[in-house]
């Protein structure tokens, strides 16, 4: 060939890259993460390819520009602002300079991971009533990054593959497609070979649950590969043999009603030269035993509570293994799993790793599923005796609220709930935050004197209350019947038994290695762990600091004020060589069920504006959100109804409205304000009963109440309204409160 045609071929060929790159189809620098580039992670320390940051899901990197030497000069470097105000639970992505990351309802952010210059955002529009289908509020856990595209799952269940340059939507596939119920996705997609896999969640749902199950779909096309339940259903005729065995493990007399739980519904994790997909799978439905096992007698309820092992190709069982056989705490085996290679016994074992809801951490040979030890990480628990020789919890006596209401440690919050915990293959420590926190259980249904009943849609005859400083035993009792004098301190430290703290545990020895406490004395959800080769540990509170701890020895390094409830887990990555910590900002979650705000939480004193928050060395400091405003209640209208009625309507909202409202510091409206003219009966019933403020996101209880739950319910609120008013009047003219 010619010089000069080979050189004008080779000119056109520039040209036709250049022109393909413009377009987009050939972009190396949007969402170019590959099997190569994710078995190599180590070798590209700037990157955070997975929530976890690589294939095994350890929130560890390799970074170490930010270190224990100088993470003391670590400040602000810029923030991005979502203008939500619920809960964020996601862990950003960076991949080649670009961060992808979700939020409320699974709205997807791509940015400029320099600056924080948007490059598109993505809203998949769910229906804005959708949170009544959400047992804990509209969270999302993050995006997957795979070959040009981003997956995310939005609050009602969609799953969704975006263009990672544009953010155009490339498919939708309906992941409820042939159930029902109230179903919602607050998981992070996992990425399974050819394969995108999500779960649910609806456990907690449904006065019964919704039945658990898993999805597999094709990466590129959206089309269904497999579904695996993880609960047995008395209608499906074409069970598998999984499901057989399932069904042998629960009550033959159970309600076809109930869905029986099981939900997937935050991490999962992929091996894949093994080609197994992991999954914990969450609680049985109802909560009660004897809800599911009407003859009396001790069923296991498989493949609830379990940590399973599917073959990502064919979505078959490889192995299983029951964390709480029979669980009737809400002890979920749905905390993050982690992936290692470590030397045990005197040889390698490829182990998954998890900090249990029930207090016990377990490793387990995540080959064949057998567990190689576990053991308690957190004080003071009391539901099991210990574990027999086939790892089995012995449930202690002092666990079963049937026989009475008891305190039961871990709380149903769990001593490790889904907030992620990293591991440091440099220091070999694992590092959990962990929640010391009780629970009172009571049987409403038994126990004598109690009133109030429904008071959680997955059970309408369990009661359950955290034992931190606001526990008082004499007011429970107007709800909860006959109770002991159960204490909100430990009688022998005088401490509030509420206290959370990072864990630093190893693995191998089973044991804790330092801890630092970050809360005390009322219930919280702090953040999730970072390990860097910084030697760090980073971690935030929901008091809103982000505190920088030495990973060997736990020593407080520093703590940045950010004046915004922190429950997501930080991370870390590199731009043009500078060092960065990422972290997403926002209270909710469960915890928006737990009444108002605490004190000792960001969100009481601040307005809980969702933001992403990110820091470099010689940073300033972060700017803080507006102060919570506190404006004066309004003289409420004539008390409605007598003594009986407001009692009634107070039972009505605990059982129907409490899942997200409380009088106070919330995310959601107080109702006690009287806004939105809802001091008006006929204004209230058009919410509560039409659905008027759908649009808002309050949807229609017309399915659960009637017109006289609600003026029952309206009489409540209003005598809320007006002893507000009243304290706050007395308080104006110099008096005591009332």
């Amino acid at each position: 060939m010619p010089r000069t045609t080979l050189t004008a071929a080779l000119l056109s060929m520039a040209s036709l890259w250049t022109s393909l790159c413009a377009a987009g189809a050939i972009d190396t620098r949007y969402g170019n993460v590959d099997e190569t580039r994710l078995a190599h992670a180590s070798q590209e320390p700037g990157q955070w390819f997975t929530v976890g940051r690589d294939g095994d899901g350890t929130y560890y990197s390799p970074l170490h520009l930010i270190n224990a030497g100088n993470v003391a000069g670590l400040g602000f470097a810029w923030e991005y602002k979502t203008n939500t105000s619920r809960g964020m639970a996601a862990t950003p992505l960076v991949v080649d300079g670009v961060m992808y990351t979700s939020g409320n309802r699974g709205v997807v952010y791509a940015l400029d991971a320099a600056t924080g210059k948007p490059i598109w955002v993505f809203d998949p529009l769910n229906k804005a009533a959708i949170g009544r289908a959400a047992c804990c509020d509209v969270v999302n856990r993050g995006v997957a990054v795979w070959k040009g595209k981003v997956y995310v799952a939005s609050t009602n269940a969609q799953l969704f593959a975006l263009d990672a340059r544009t953010g155009a939507k490339i498919w939708e596939v309906d992941t409820l497609r042939g159930e029902h119920g109230e179903y919602s996705s607050t998981g992070a997609p996992q990425i399974a070979g050819a394969l995108v896999v999500i779960g649910n969640a609806g456990g907690d749902m449904n006065g019964g649950g919704t039945r658990g199950f898993i999805t597999a779909y094709d990466l590129e096309t959206g089309k269904q590969a497999w579904r695996f339940y993880t609960v047995p259903s008395a209608t499906d005729t074409g069970s598998s043999p999984e499901m057989q065995r399932a069904a042998a493990t629960w009550d033959a007399g159970i309600s076809p009603a109930f869905g029986r739980g099981g939900n997937v519904w935050a991490f999962m994790a992929y091996d894949s030269q093994l080609g197994l997909l992991y999954a914990g799978t969450g609680n049985p439905a109802p909560y009660k035993p004897s809800d599911r096992s009407p003859s009396g007698g001790r069923f296991d309820d498989l493949y609830t509570d379990c940590i399973i092992a599917l073959h990502a190709d064919t979505g078959n069982m490889a192995w299983y293994f029951q964390t709480t056989p029979g669980d009737a705490w809400d002890y979920d085996a749905s905390a993050p799993l982690v992936l290692a290679d470590l030397r045990i016994g005197g040889r390698e074992r490829k182990v998954l790793m998890q900090a249990n809801k029930n207090g016990y951490f377990y490793v387990l040979d995540r080959t064949i599923g057998t567990p190689i030890s576990a053991k308690p990480f957190v004080r003071n628990l009391n539901w099991s005796t210990g574990l027999d020789n086939e790892f089995r919890p012995i449930v202690s006596p002092n666990a079963d609220y049937a026989r009475g209401p008891k305190m039961i440690l871990p709380s149903n919050y769990g001593a490790h709930e889904w907030t992620p915990m990293a591991f440091s293959p440099l220091t070999g420590l694992v590092y959990i935050p962990v929640i010391d926190l009780p629970s009172v259980y009571v049987d409403l249904a038994r126990n004598p004197g109690a009133s109030l009943h429904a008071i959680d849609a997955a059970d309408p005859e369990l009661g359950t209350a955290s034992v931190d400083l606001s526990w008082n035993a004499a007011e429970q009792r107007a709800f909860f019947g006959e109770l002991p004098d159960f204490p909100n301190r430990d009688r022998k430290t005088a401490r509030s038994w509420s206290r959370s703290r990072i864990e630093a545990w190893d693995p191998i020895a089973q044991r804790i290695v330092w801890q630092r406490e970050t809360a005390t004395n009322y219930a919280v959800l702090n953040g999730g762990t970072l390990a860097t080769a910084g030697n760090l540990v980073f971690a935030g509170q929901e008091d809103g600091r982000l505190v920088a701890y030495s990973a060997d020895d736990g020593k407080v390094l520093k703590v940045i004020e950010t004046g915004t409830a922190l429950m997501a887990a930080p991370m870390t990555y590199e731009v043009e060589g500078t060092q960065y910590v990422a972290i997403l900002a926002g209270r909710g979650g469960a915890m928006i069920s737990a009444g108002p705000a605490p004190s000792n939480s960001a969100a009481s004193r601040y307005d809980n504006a969702n933001r992403i928050i990110v820091f470099k060395l010689g940073g300033a400091a972060v700017p803080k959100p507006p102060l919570r405003a506190s404006p004066r209640w309004p003289m409420p209208p004539p008390a409605e109804g007598d003594a009986a009625t407001v009692r009634a309507g107070e039972r009505l909202f605990i059982a129907n409205c409490a899942r997200c409202h409380a009088f106070g510091a919330t995310l959601t409206a107080d109702l006690s304000r009287l806004n939105d003219g809802i001091g008006n009966l006929e204004a209230f019933k058009a919410i509560v009963l039409q659905g008027a403020f759908a649009f808002k996101g309050m949807g229609s209880f017309a399915d659960r109440l009637t017109q006289v739950d609600a003026a029952a319910l309206h009489a409540f609120i209003v005598d809320r309204a007006a002893k507000a008013y009243e304290a706050q009047e007395h308080q104006h003219r110099g008096g005591p409160p009332p």
